[in-house]
């Protein structure tokens, strides 16, 4: 997949036109396909961007079934919010996004909403294998005050990082509401295969792994976690630098969100200059999001 720079992705995608016409050779290479009935003929309105079918009559446009499906905004602040978000990789916030292709706060938020929810679609589709190191952390709030466990405004998130021995292999992180048996396996049966080698600290809750999993617990220091846990203590790391260096600080409300867009980040970074065109046909493909 070829890489995107600022100038190629201007020149690709400088109108609306350009940007129908990659979308309609994505949807359908080889042609029009109805979605209802599967006939391959059809009549172009072309006034309203609509196909109708000459065999069911179903009347379908380019952007039915993907993620622009149903928006009001043009396809051409669409891909360019896409390369906005997909070529920074220290995310982009909404009100900057707004500036960027001249949108509302509130329009911004929702194209990022999308991208994002799709980003952890994408993700969820992986299982993590081998050596897996798991732990968990306290994220977001917006003011400071009591630290550890129970720290008000803040989130429990489970982190799970495949062990590559000299570099951190996929990743997957997800809110929850607390740190207990239930939350701990049903994020255990989502993100891991099963029969695979975890690695934790000794927290008692973390003790259900062990019932699908080859599971290892060590009580560690503070000053020996890095060498039992490394890689997972470097992606908590780098999450906090990420959230604090672009929307200085969440709430919890969209702390998923983030961890989403961190993770599909991640798990992409020695391909890092193919994420928007990743993400832009990752768009194309994707079922609708609801605005709500």
């Amino acid at each position: 997949m070829p890489e995107a720079s600022f100038l190629a992705w201007q020149k690709q995608f400088s109108t609306e036109d350009d940007c129908l016409k990659y979308l309609q050779k994505m949807k359908w290479p080889n042609g029009f396909i109805c979605p209802s009935c599967g006939n391959d003929h059809h009549y172009e309105i072309a006034n309203r961007h609509l196909y109708e079918c000459t065999q069911c009559r179903k009347q379908t446009s380019v952007t039915a079934g993907t993620l622009f499906h149903g928006s009001k905004i043009t396809l051409i602040k669409w891909f360019w919010a896409i390369y906005f978000l997909g070529s920074d990789k220290g995310s982009i916030s909404a009100l900057r996004l707004s500036k960027l292709i001249e949108v509302n706060w509130r329009t911004a938020r929702l194209i990022l909403k999308k991208l994002r929810r799709a980003m952890g679609h994408r993700d969820s589709l992986y299982q993590l294998s081998g050596t897996i190191e798991l732990d968990d952390a306290l994220v977001g709030g917006r003011q400071k005050g009591k630290r550890g466990r129970g720290a008000a405004g803040k989130k429990n998130v489970l982190i799970a990082c495949e062990s590559k021995e000299k570099k951190a292999g996929f990743i997957a992180m997800e809110v929850v509401d607390s740190i207990c048996h239930f939350s701990v396996n049903e994020f255990v049966k989502k993100h891991l295969k099963q029969g695979q080698k975890v690695r934790s600290d000794a927290l008692p809750a973390l003790n259900i792994i062990d019932q699908t999993q080859n599971y290892e617990a060590r009580v560690t220091p503070s000053y020996l976690a890095d060498e039992w846990l490394p890689w997972v203590h470097i992606a908590i790391g780098n999450l906090k630098t990420f959230l604090l260096g672009t929307f200085h600080g969440v709430s919890g409300k969209y702390l998923q969100e983030y961890l989403d867009e961190f993770c599909y980040r991640f798990n992409r970074r020695f391909i890092e200059k193919q994420i928007p065109n990743r993400l832009l046909n990752l768009a194309i493909v994707h079922a609708p999001v609801k605005s709500s």
